[in-house]
C-alpha cells in the first residue's frame, strides 16, 4: 500500500506565499480607496472579492492581508467578502461546460481533455461599499 507524503513548507516559502496575497491586497486596497474618493465617499464600508478556485490565490491569507492593509486607511474597519469562482471548463466535442475539480480538465461525459479554463482564473473587484 502506498501512502502519502507531507509535504511541509520551510519558513520562507511560508513568507513568499503570504507576500503575494499581501501584494494583492495592498493593489485592491488602493483601487477601493480610489474608488471611493472619486466617488465621494469618506469611508469604506466593505469590500466584495471575486477569487477563482484555480486563480493561485488563497482566501485565507487575503483575509489576514486585509486586516493589516486596512489600518490607517478609510477602509479601517471595512468588512471583506469574497466570492469564490469555481473552475468551469468547455467540452467542445460535446458543446458543454462541466466542473473542473483540478488540473485535468477532462469532460465527464466523453473523457475528452478540454484546453479551453472558461471560469476560475479570476481575480477582481466585485463591489466597494461606501458612505
Amino acid at each position: 500500500m502506498r501512502r502519502g507524503r507531507l509535504l511541509l513548507l520551510s519558513e520562507s516559502e511560508r513568507v513568499i506565499t503570504a507576500m503575494h496575497e499581501v501584494s494583492l491586497m495592498e493593489e485592491a486596497v488602493r483601487v477601493a480607496v480610489e474608488a471611493a474618493r472619486e466617488s465621494g465617499g469618506s469611508r469604506i464600508l466593505k469590500l466584495r472579492l471575486r477569487i477563482g478556485t484555480m486563480s493561485g490565490v488563497v482566501p485565507e491569507a487575503m483575509r489576514f492581508a486585509f486586516d493589516v492593509i486596512c489600518r490607517n486607511t478609510m477602509a479601517a474597519g471595512a468588512a471583506l467578502e469574497i466570492e469564490t469562482v469555481p473552475a468551469t471548463s468547455w467540452c467542445a466535442v460535446c458543446e458543454r461546460e462541466f466542473p473542473q475539480a483540478d488540473f485535468l480538465n477532462e469532460c465527464p461525459t466523453c473523457h475528452n481533455l478540454s484546453g479551453e479554463l472558461r471560469r476560475g482564473r479570476e481575480l477582481e473587484i466585485a463591489a466597494v461599499e461606501v458612505s
